[in-house]
């Protein structure tokens, strides 16, 4: 019934505007065209009135966070757009004394512009998908950008392909058999798009980027946090707040380090050297001995070595008066076993992973004893704190030892030795 009435009214609006062509025989045709656009027009402020803000109205009075993310990326803004060009389709016909030929052009115009319309709409709804995935938890760990927007890229090559041959008015299976020619241009074009898309997969599958890890490619400069993982392109956030981009493909063809494994092990890891003068390194007096049991983290170290020294030179074929002869504690020795022990027994190292203080090879600038230890936290400033606590009383006490630190000559010892 209601469709009756309407199709009633369009035939006797087109009955009255025929009669304006005895004012002008052109008269008809430019007011039924004006009437058509501006009636399109007006429509689609009414829908935009009443549809978009009843949904943002309700997006916002709702719980669920979905309808938020449909509203932001203006999904039913988009679709309210194909309204307008559906009337201007329909109402072509009745327009009087327009020419067949230019009343399917505007036909095919507006067919056009709402599949261009819901084009976007398509795409606008696959990033407000991404964006209700990405506020979950397993986002993180298996990123889905660089899939969306090769999708999109997918749904604007079709959309286009719809267009052009709607425009045109031929059939769209046409259009894509031509693109078989094509296939090499659009390798060429859409050359980064295969690679990154090959590697998004490949660091999807085998999760060797996530949003929010720490990861090093010092060939980009980068060093920081990843804040989006796109289909093109790695966005890397530096700790100097700068962002560095990185073609996605090159975190498959180059090498980078991930700190993401030393995040979740809760431990960070310490390895630093103090360099000792070789020139102070000697054998313990007995005094210094016995002045080395009053030292708490000391005193079950010199009583075991003394009792394993003193076994083993009795154990000697041969007379051991001199002491050259018999093996001895030395003040380098005692302070690697300090320093050892003060590690074990430092309440912010951890105690389930590797911990050892080592003699490296000696060199230019002394005999270097490494510290390698972890920490018992990852985040930054407590660890510089722990390492410099650490270092700090090391450095203090190797005089306790009669050891030295090796330095360079700097200025003011040269001025000295005058």
């Amino acid at each position: 019934m209601g469709d009756t009435i309407s199709a009633l009214s369009l035939r006797n609006l087109r009955t009255m505007l025929e009669q304006l062509g005895t004012i002008h025989p052109a008269l008809p045709t430019g007011v039924g065209l004006l009437a058509l656009f501006a009636g399109a027009v007006i429509i689609n402020l009414i829908v935009k009135q009443v549809v978009v803000r009843t949904v943002r109205a309700f997006a916002k009075r709702s719980s669920v966070t979905w309808d938020d993310a449909l509203v932001t990326h203006n999904v039913f803004g988009r679709l309210v757009q194909v309204v307008p060009a559906l009337i201007v389709f329909v109402g072509v016909p009745f327009v009087p004394g327009l020419p067949e030929g230019g009343a399917q052009l505007m036909r095919n115009v507006a067919m056009g512009y709402m599949v261009l319309m819901l084009t976007l709409a398509l795409t606008a709804l696959l990033s407000a998908a991404n964006t209700i995935y990405a506020a979950s938890p397993i986002a993180k760990e298996r990123p889905l950008k660089g899939f969306v927007q090769l999708l999109q890229i997918v749904v604007w090559i079709l959309g286009a392909v719809l267009i052009v041959a709607t425009v045109l008015d031929r059939s769209p299976l046409l259009l894509l058999s031509g693109f078989g020619a094509m296939t090499a241009i659009l390798l060429l074009v859409f050359k980064d798009t295969i690679l990154s898309l090959v590697a998004s997969v490949q660091l999807t599958a085998q999760d060797m980027v996530r949003v929010g890890d720490w990861i090093e490619m010092p060939q980009f400069g980068a060093d920081g946090d990843v804040v989006d993982v796109q289909l093109h392109t790695v966005k890397v956030q530096n700790w100097d707040k700068t962002i560095t981009t990185i073609p996605t493909h090159r975190l498959i063809t180059d090498s980078f380090k991930n700190w993401r494994g030393m995040s979740q092990s809760g431990a960070r890891r310490i390895k630093r050297a103090i360099f000792i003068d070789v020139s102070s390194i000697r054998f313990q007096t007995q005094d210094e001995v016995n002045h080395f049991t009053r030292f708490a983290l000391l005193k079950d170290y010199v009583k075991n070595k003394e009792q394993d020294l003193s076994d083993y030179n009795a154990g000697l074929a041969t007379a051991v008066d001199a002491e050259v002869n018999r093996r001895r504690l030395t003040n380098v020795g005692t302070f690697r076993s300090y320093a050892f022990n003060y590690l074990k027994n430092h309440p912010r190292i951890h105690k389930g992973m590797t911990l050892m203080v080592r003699q490296l090879s000696p060199g230019p600038e002394g005999l270097p004893l490494e510290i390698y230890c972890f920490t018992s936290t990852t985040e930054w400033a407590v660890y510089e704190d722990i390492q410099s606590d650490i270092f700090d009383h090391l450095l203090a006490i190797v005089p306790e030892f009669g050891l030295r630190l090796y330095q360079k000559p700097a200025g003011s010892d040269l001025a000295n030795l005058r």
